[in-house]
């Protein structure tokens, strides 16, 4: 299984890098004239209600899908490293102030959260981005905090400070090493909830827009046809499904066998 998950992961990323090569049709060219067929020789996975590929939006929206989470992860996990390693290092009433912001965005459901942001911003994707990541980092400031705490006391640092490294280089080169691992497990099996919250966003309405090749808009787009069309409904699903379950088994396969997936989670709460 954890094999399986790396193999779907380099399947979307290939799909990712080289959608517009592999499409076999262009995938917002609409023929009317084939509207809602099913699977059939010229379109595999048959068309949409405005007789568009429904393969080819599948593969564009994996480029979408995948560099919008990826974005959007990589966002989310720049300031909770930068504010976890500086309340983690620093210490005293920062360490206090930091973690207590961290405590009040972590005392809303990050659903709830996001759509106020959204709602207060408006939607498009540009914002269900910047929601997302403003909500989310928290987690993994308290994540990156709480293994700075555990890193601190280690007889390295402590030979490190005592010949007088400079905080920075400190940082850089003596505790961030020690907490790469750690995180690109957590940003893999986080990368797939990104990816189902943001195409969640996008079925909703408030985040990509049509005629935007995304998984959540041809959901929404899909559920009108449910009794008559099904599978436009069936392949982005089984897509955002395999997606999902592929990140999971990938960060899975990343943890060390005799560290628990419970182990990193747990850090979440660690204060």
């Amino acid at each position: 299984m954890k094999l399986f998950g790396s193999i779907i992961v380099l399947i979307l990323v290939v799909i990712a890098l080289f959608a517009p090569l592999m499409a076999p049709h262009p995938p917002l060219h609409m023929d009317l004239d084939r509207r809602l067929e099913g699977p059939n020789q010229t379109y595999l996975l048959g068309t949409d209600h405005l007789g568009r590929c429904l393969l080819s939006r599948l593969m564009e929206g994996t480029r979408y899908s995948l560099g919008i989470a990826l974005l959007t992860q990589a966002i989310a996990l720049l300031i909770g490293i930068t504010i976890g390693m500086i309340a983690g290092y620093r210490g005293g009433g920062l360490d206090f102030l930091l973690m207590r912001l961290v405590d009040l965005t972590l005392a809303f459901p990050s659903l709830v959260l996001s759509l106020a942001i959204i709602g207060f911003l408006g939607p498009g994707i540009q914002n269900a981005m910047l929601a997302f990541a403003l909500v989310h980092w928290a987690y993994y400031a308290r994540l990156i905090r709480g293994m700075i705490l555990e890193i601190k006391g280690r007889k390295f640092i402590e030979a490190a400070r005592s010949i007088g490294v400079r905080p920075f280089r400190m940082l850089l080169r003596h505790y961030f090493p020690n907490l790469y691992s750690p995180l690109l497990v957590i940003a893999s099996l986080d990368t797939g909830r990104v990816i189902f919250a943001l195409s969640g966003l996008s079925f909703l309405g408030l985040g990509s827009q049509p005629p935007t090749p995304d998984w959540g808009i041809m959901l929404n787009e899909g559920r009108l046809f449910l009794n008559t069309a099904p599978h436009l409904m069936l392949f982005p699903g089984m897509a955002i499904f395999l997606t999902v379950m592929g990140f999971n088994l990938l960060g899975e396969s990343l943890i060390e066998p005799r560290t628990s997936m419970s182990t990193f989670y747990n850090r979440r709460t660690f204060s």
